[in-house]
């Protein structure tokens, strides 16, 4: 008998984080904890409303499948099937494999057929703001090697220099969260290029995003929201350089991994990222992370506070989870 343990809980961020979207000052995920006598296995997931997801959503999803789980009608495979990529089956799924190392005795990654995970360079991010504000959080943060930037309004341009003169020396990514248009792309690429920028996720809407294979892209582009699982990537050929794998896209690590592995064979250069989550989030995410060109697994680094046995992070640096909090 299993049991199925789902809640929600709310960390409270260090600032008002703000995309293209809208803004938020918590962050509400969902906790799926999967109890076999002595033993518990657990993982996290975040809700995206802009997938239509809800945390009462999920929440009522993952519960629908309480009985099967107790009675071993659903196990880490077959749930593949029973629930579709996105939040609900990621938690469950992180959560089986949790609770398989425990029973094993063994390490997630070695169930997964993976090395040990090293220490990882993360991206951090930079919320959407006024040029001043972005500037002054710039310095701040300067001594990072890599900052990521949310843009996707007026003013983009004014922000990017802003936070060039208050991190002169880091590697700069964005990220315009579908905000921008076809000609505004071809527009300024040229130019953020001289600004050093080094690729832009997601400009185009996903579902409009036609039109990047075929205007030429100096400043390569990573897919986001048009890349959740295996089955994207025939529609992603010849328009994106680069993916973006986030557990709670793929519907868990044992999609994400499938797709770590599709998207290198069809050339695909690989980003893994997150939603704004705590380190339980992260520590799957760290697996399929291993050798991919860019990381942005900062969540953590943005809460006001994280879980107990939390991932250690070091300035940009981030180390595989303790076993005391997964894996």
């Amino acid at each position: 008998m299993i049991k199925l343990d789902v809640t929600e809980d709310v960390f409270a961020l260090k600032d008002v984080f703000t995309i293209s979207r809208g803004s938020r000052t918590h962050a509400r995920v969902v906790t799926v904890k999967l109890t076999d006598g002595d033993l518990m296995g657990w993982g996290e997931c975040v809700p995206y409303a802009r997938y239509g997801e809800t945390v009462e959503g999920v929440i009522a999803e993952i519960r629908h499948l309480a009985d099967a789980i107790a009675s071993g009608g659903i196990d880490r495979q077959s749930l593949q099937e029973r629930l579709p990529a996105g939040a609900a089956r990621n938690a469950l799924d992180c959560a089986f494999w949790d609770l398989e190392a425990k029973r094993a005795g063994r390490p997630v990654h070695e169930l997964a057929g993976l090395s040990a995970p090293t220490a990882l360079q993360t991206a951090y991010t930079l919320s959407l703001a006024e040029p001043e504000t972005m500037r002054r959080k710039a310095e701040e943060n300067a001594a990072r090697p890599l900052l990521k930037l949310k843009l996707g309004g007026e003013n983009d341009i004014a922000r990017l220099e802003a936070v060039r003169a208050g991190a002169p020396q880091a590697a700069i990514i964005v990220d315009a969260n579908e905000g921008w248009t076809a000609e505004l792309y071809s527009e300024i690429a040229p130019y953020l290029l001289k600004l050093g920028v080094a690729m832009v996720e997601q400009p185009l809407p996903a579902g409009q995003d036609a039109m990047l294979g075929e205007i030429e892209r100096p400043l390569p582009v990573c897919a986001d929201e048009s890349c959740h699982d295996r089955a994207s990537l025939a529609e992603l050929k010849g328009r994106y350089d680069m993916v973006n794998i986030k557990l709670d896209k793929t519907g868990g690590l044992t999609e994400a991994l499938g797709l770590r592995e599709d998207a290198r064979a069809q050339g695909f250069s690989l980003m893994v990222g997150c939603m704004v989550g705590s380190s339980l989030a992260m520590a799957p995410a760290l697996l399929v992370a291993q050798g991919a060109e860019l990381v942005d697994l900062d969540g953590p680094l943005l809460l006001a506070e994280d879980r107990e046995h939390a991932m250690h992070y070091e300035g940009s640096m981030v180390w595989a989870a303790p076993p005391a909090l997964w894996g």
